[in-house]
């Protein structure tokens, strides 16, 4: 039998960056976030390099006239949506792209590529100027602070220094210009995002590694995805924003410098969700077939589960309506579903910020009892009052304090949490684990334990 085709459309986006020999930046980083991202990329390499996670050992810039063979290539045969670049090199390949970028009808995201992130210089100094050409025909540029000195003499410091140097530059053309602000010296990473609207500063928590190689180029490849696909500009920029952050967090730990940004991170969480899903549903059919009646809080049992990457409580997958008591055992009331759970996934996630090899908890209930029955856990068991408890605070807020609480009465990351609640607000025993067979077994110890008193 002959099968029938059934082929794929996607927008066609093109990328014109250097090569980087060490997968972490340039075309090869471009490419690999921009298919993550959904959509085709196409490539045209400006410069050869030499690198690895610990630095640039050489660079060639290629000949403008292969530079213009792949240019005419890729715009002979493809309907190219969209376009970023990145590594340009040299004024004269500035030249051929900004005379590219004049006639393209579309989305033109600018990358001003000047310096790795190693420290190493990847823009002939007198090639600065012509970015200015290139600028009046972008959608959108987003250098970071360091090339943002270089193209406005003034080096920005504080996020006030990076609000005036965001505007500065949308004076050199730019329709928008996207500041990043990683380099600053600040204790969150602010952004400023210059429109001809307004000027907007974006802040967000700093993840501390130096695993950041690859950062600029994969925004700047995801906006220019999320433009081809039809997103607004500001859309864009916080979807890609987001993305970036969670591939610095779970970042490739590779080479022997600090290792490079996942590039694929967002395609990894979403394949992890339905073997998660499965594993939650049978730790709900352990739990039940063990009998742990006598550990069901009032207000119900919950096992959570987090997929390697989780961020957000959609990421969490738990039991739709919790699990309650029968007559003579337990019963999940719905099935398991991502996002079901508010409390114990928040809970979760903010036990993953101290230690993100975390990925399962449960919620017992919590007596004189089941307390000492904690007890024959081997492992730290950390606690945490309520009293102390700030007020007026929503209750991801509350679940983040608790966490820190809970870390801080520990020397390591905590088998159990004793919870002993408050003015309307259960007291909870939380079991934690790194995998579902250890989750089950420290059940098992805490229910076998119960029983023998």
């Amino acid at each position: 039998m002959t099968r029938q085709p059934a082929p794929d459309e996607r927008p066609v986006t093109l990328t014109i960056a250097g090569s980087d020999s060490g997968g972490g930046a340039g075309i090869q980083a471009d490419c690999k976030t921009m298919a993550a991202c959904g959509v085709f990329p196409t490539s045209i390499i400006t410069a050869v390099t030499a690198q690895n996670t610990q630095g640039v050992a050489s660079t060639h810039v290629l000949p403008t006239e292969e530079i213009s063979a792949q240019l005419s290539a890729i715009t002979d045969d493809f309907d190219v949506r969209a376009v970023k670049t990145g590594m340009l090199a040299s004024e004269p390949v500035i030249d051929l792209v900004t005379e590219f970028a004049s006639t393209f009808d579309g989305p033109i995201v600018v990358d001003p590529v000047m310096v790795a992130t190693s420290g190493d210089r990847l823009l002939a100094p007198a090639a600065v100027k012509a970015y200015d050409r290139l600028f009046k025909h972008a959608t959108l540029i987003t250098p970071n602070t360091d090339e943002a000195a270089v193209l406005t003499d003034t080096e920005p410091t504080t996020a006030a220094d990076a609000r005036s140097v965001a505007e500065a530059l949308r004076a050199h053309g730019a329709e928008t210009v996207l500041l990043t602000g990683g380099h600053l010296p600040t204790d969150d990473v602010i952004d400023v995002l210059a429109t001809a609207d307004a000027t907007t500063t974006l802040s967000h928590p700093r993840v501390e590694t130096t695993a950041t190689h690859g950062t600029g180029c994969m925004l700047s490849s995801a906006i220019t995805a999320k433009l081809a696909a039809g997103d607004s500009i500001e859309r864009a920029i916080d979807s890609a924003s987001d993305l970036v952050r969670r591939a610095i967090r779970y970042h490739n730990d590779v080479g022997d410098g600090p290792g490079a940004v996942h590039h694929l991170v967002g395609l990894r969480e979403t394949a992890h969700r339905q073997p998660l899903q499965e594993t939650v549903t049978e730790l709900v059919q352990t739990l039940s077939e063990i009998g742990v009646r006598d550990l069901v809080p009032e207000v119900g049992m919950n096992v959570v589960g987090a997929t390697p990457y989780a961020e957000t409580t959609t990421e969490i997958a738990a039991v739709e309506g919790r699990i309650t008591k029968t007559i003579d055992g337990i019963h999940p009331n719905r099935g398991v579903r991502f996002g079901a759970s508010s409390h114990m996934a928040r809970f979760l996630l903010s036990m993953r910020e101290r230690d993100p090899a975390i990925r399962f908890a449960i919620n017992c209930r919590h007596t004189d009892a089941s307390k000492q029955a904690v007890k024959a856990l081997s492992g730290p068991i950390a606690a945490y009052d309520r009293a102390d408890e700030p007020t007026k605070h929503e209750e991801n807020a509350t679940m983040g304090w608790g966490a820190r609480m809970a870390y801080e009465s520990v020397a390591e990351t905590p088998v159990a949490v004793l919870d002993d609640g408050a003015h309307g607000k259960e007291p909870i025993i939380k079991l934690l684990a790194e995998r579902p067979a250890t989750l089950i077994e420290r059940v098992r110890t805490v229910a076998g334990a119960l029983d023998a008193q």
